[in-house]
């Protein structure tokens, strides 16, 4: 429950969070100062008697001797009268300094002498006051007493203050303990905050100087929590980008080495040929000289093209451009192609549906992928076999199946290759939602490629195979 709760909490915004902070401490001080306050006479025993503070007491025969002496004294018949102020004076050295004493009149009520507290004439008046307004005289206690003089029977207010100094400042404590309390804790909510911002800033520094390396460590759900989050994500992502960009730029550097060495030998024999030809010693190899320098520049425009297809596969991304097209369109890219290879040598068996279907494809996209497959049959086929071109519409499920096999020549059939004009059919036959299959047997070599049609309302194709 507990965890549970904390979990909530840290879940909260951080002005939710430091509102809730306050609300509660807010109470939980108030709480405490009222308990503090409401056992301040407790507070005030155990002081005493533990001897933290020295609180006064008044005597014990204070009020008996009151009694006694009242008589030796004549009351003053008003508190003008100077002469007899000063001989009733003595009467009030039966008080202590946190003592007040004031006589009135018991059948009239009128004030005849009084004597105020010499402990607030030694402090101020400023202490009393204070102590007044913060305790409400909270530490003042109040006797009444009907005492006989010598002139008769009067009405004496007795005021004691012994309590009023340690009242007042055990108040104070209690109420700068409770603020400080208050303020303690929200500074503790402050610190732990600014703790996370610092710690994400010593993180963020050392990620401005390349260490990709250390996570950033700043936790909670709070805004500081997403933050430091999506900071280490970014982190992350740096760190697996330059990787990439590395093996990048490593894979870059292999591939124009390994071309520019591959480049080194047909320019050299190349320009050997040439070199030959210029100093025209032997004019009847000229023309075997003639078809070499050919053959050279063939290999040299086959390696150039390898590099372009390989710059084709390794763009970062690529997006179609789909379209409604229809499977006549695709067997009119089929055509063109195979027309293409025959001016080349090259005998077709072509194997095409009457029938016709619509699928969402990108024409571009399409045209390369035949291009590409027709490319490598230019170069690696077998002109004495015939290439087999088979093209079916299926309904269950609704889709345009093309396969298309040659026999590899034998000069080829064990050379190892890494498939760049594949690889860049594969990506652009995914980007469409097709799928790619190759098949090689006994020296055949065969692709695959499979379309989804779109769904039709009317009957479904016949499966159609013309042979």
């Amino acid at each position: 429950m507990i965890k549970n709760i904390g979990i909530w909490i840290s879940s909260l915004k951080i002005r939710h969070q430091f509102f809730l902070l306050l609300l509660l401490t807010g109470v939980l001080c108030f709480s405490l100062f009222q308990f503090l306050w409401q056992n301040k006479w407790e507070a005030a025993y155990a002081a005493r008697h533990m001897g933290i503070v020295s609180i006064p007491e008044p005597h014990d025969d204070f009020f008996q001797n009151l009694y006694d002496h009242a008589k030796e004294y004549s009351v003053p018949d008003s508190e003008n009268n100077l002469k007899q102020q000063r001989e009733f004076a003595p009467f009030f050295n039966l008080c202590d300094e946190y003592t007040g004493m004031y006589i009135y009149g018991a059948d009239d009520g009128i004030y005849r002498t009084g004597r105020f507290p010499e402990y607030f004439y030694k402090h101020s008046s400023f202490f009393y006051n204070l102590s007044a307004n913060f305790t409400d005289n909270i530490g003042e206690e109040y006797v009444e007493l009907s005492l006989h003089f010598k002139n008769g029977y009067y009405s004496v207010q007795v005021y004691l203050y012994h309590n009023a100094e340690f009242i007042f400042y055990y108040y104070i404590f209690c109420f700068i303990f409770c603020v400080v309390l208050f303020l303690s804790a929200l500074l503790f909510f402050i610190n732990r905050k600014m703790k996370s911002i610092i710690s994400m800033e010593k993180d963020i520094l050392r990620m401005s100087t390349g260490d990709l390396e250390h996570p950033i460590s700043v936790q909670g759900n709070d805004e500081i929590g997403i933050l430091g989050r999506e900071l280490d994500h970014l982190r992350m992502t740096l760190r697996e980008n330059i990787i990439q960009e590395q093996e990048s730029r490593k894979a870059n550097q292999d591939l124009i080495t390994a071309l520019s060495h591959d480049l080194r030998t047909p320019l050299t024999i190349l320009r050997g040929y040439l070199e030959v030809m210029q100093l025209r010693r032997n004019p009847e190899i000229h023309e075997e000289y003639l078809r070499r320098c050919l053959k050279k520049t063939g290999d040299i425009q086959e390696l150039t093209d390898r590099m372009f297809e390989y710059a084709l596969v390794s763009e970062e991304k690529e997006i179609p451009e789909f379209s409604v097209l229809t499977t006549d369109t695709l067997l009119q890219y089929l055509r063109e192609n195979c027309e293409y290879i025959r001016l080349a040598g090259f005998r077709t068996d072509c194997h095409f549906p009457e029938e016709s279907a619509e699928l969402s494809s990108d024409s571009l996209m399409l045209k390369r992928i035949f291009t590409n497959l027709f490319s490598n049959i230019l170069k690696y086929g077998d002109k004495e076999s015939p290439v087999r071109i088979f093209c079916v519409i299926r309904t269950i499920p609704e889709q345009v199946h093309i396969s298309v096999g040659n026999t590899v020549r034998k000069e080829y059939s064990d050379a190892d290759s890494n498939n760049i004009g594949l690889k860049n059919v594969q990506k652009m036959v995914d980007l469409l939602g097709g799928r790619l299959d190759m098949e090689r047997c006994q020296g055949a070599f065969t692709v695959h490629l499979t379309f989804p049609l779109k769904k039709q309302e009317s009957s479904p194709f016949r499966l159609t195979l013309h042979r």
